[in-house]
């Protein structure tokens, strides 16, 4: 990670600081504290969570990034934070001289939203970018977009949260919409396919070709490996998009081993090769709600005795792909509503509630998909862009 070593100061004693140790970092980390406290929407994450995702040496990111973090202070309290990083992989990718900003955070002050972003401009204006594109935090294969709408409900896991002067802040200072993307929720009790998804969904399944299975646990890395897969080719002419590589999928089987189950996995096989997938997991936003991000002395075991006893009470669909040869035919269709329909039927009775997410706006073949399931969008991210030329 880059250290910057100037501490730049606006007209209102607006400090921004950079962070540069493990000590900085874990300040960054506590920021929203200060923006949130009042907040019953807000979900306090865990910070070891947090603050290993910054750490260069936890974070495979770090690897083809260069990222830099400040702090705003403002009569020495923490007011504010941004991030800065320019992805390798993504300007080789998409070739548009664009850098990121993440983790944007701030109080009700536009003269705080002006400094955090001029730094974040300034930064990578320096480093040949021509252009700015955020909230990412890290990558597009993160916590993607700042919430727009939906502000009355608590945020599922690896999703964000905000306040409606976040945007207006942004807008008012030059940015613009470069796309949005969709949280669906889908009431598990109520909500499944119709009579002509079913029939679909049926003429699939009967097919001698096609197997639907579930993760196999004792083959975990393996597994892993097929899924991340398909996700690379499903999502490959998707907005933004970068392949995760072989270093982060160690690091989501790290992530993932200790929760995932067998059924909160499912793989669609044609002839023997992995077609599509779809990946359910607890929504432990919901479980870490009341930890105030601390899992000492005792939140570790309230966690683990949630986690146990199937107590949490929605779940979120963070991955779902389709090869490309298979969309925009009745079979990839199928294989979607197979998908809902394995979070619908593993869920209904045991949860009230999952989360579809995140879906791009301009997917409107999947939006249709979902939507017919009786899914319905209740939160909105933007991904915003601004010029620095």
């Amino acid at each position: 990670m880059n250290i910057a070593t100037a501490t730049s100061v606006n007209a209102q004693n607006i400090r921004l600081v950079p962070v540069g140790d493990k000590s900085a970092r874990k300040s960054f980390v506590r920021v929203p504290w200060n923006i949130y406290g009042n907040d019953s929407n807000w979900v306090p994450p865990l910070l070891i969570e947090r603050e290993g995702h910054i750490d260069p040496k936890q974070n495979p990111y770090f690897d083809h990034a260069e990222v830099q973090l400040w702090i705003a202070y403002k009569d020495e309290l923490p007011v504010g934070r941004i991030s800065a990083q320019i992805d390798q992989e993504s300007l080789e990718r998409h070739k548009d001289d664009a850098g990121h900003f993440g983790f944007l955070e701030g109080q009700e002050d536009p003269e705080i939203f002006q400094a955090l972003l001029d730094t974040a401009e300034a930064w990578l204006r320096e480093r040949g970018m021509k252009k700015i594109v955020g909230p990412l935090s890290f990558s597009i294969n993160d916590e993607v977009g700042l919430l727009v709408d939906g502000f009355d409900r608590p945020p599922s896991l690896m999703m964000g949260h905000a306040f409606p002067y976040y945007g207006r802040y942004l807008e008012d200072m030059g940015y613009q919409k470069a796309v949005d993307t969709i949280a669906y929720d889908f009431d598990v009790n109520k909500d499944g396919l119709n009579d002509k998804s079913r029939a679909i969904v049926n003429r699939l399944a009967s097919n001698p070709k096609v197997t639907v299975r579930s993760l196999n646990k004792k083959d975990f890395d393996n597994e892993l490996r097929r899924v991340i897969d398909i996700f690379n080719d499903a999502w490959w002419d998707n907005w933004g998009f970068v392949p995760i590589n072989e270093a982060e999928i160690k690091k989501l089987a790290s992530d993932f081993k200790l929760i995932l189950e067998p059924e909160h996995v499912s793989i669609i096989e044609v002839d023997g090769e992995p077609a599509a997938f779809g990946l359910t997991i607890p929504n432990l936003n919901e479980a870490i709600r009341d930890l105030n991000g601390r899992l000492l002395p005792f939140g570790w075991a309230k966690l683990g005795y949630r986690i146990i006893t199937k107590s949490i009470r929605s779940a979120r669909l963070p991955f779902m792909g389709v090869r490309r040869k298979y969309q925009k035919s009745w079979m990839g269709a199928a294989m979607c509503l197979i998908i809902i329909d394995m979070v619908h039927s593993r869920n209904v009775g045991k949860k009230d509630q999952a989360e579809l997410s995140w879906v791009l706006e301009e997917n409107y073949g999947v939006r249709k998909i979902i939507e017919s399931t009786g899914c319905k969008p209740y939160k909105t991210y933007r991904v915003y862009q601004k010029s620095l030329i």
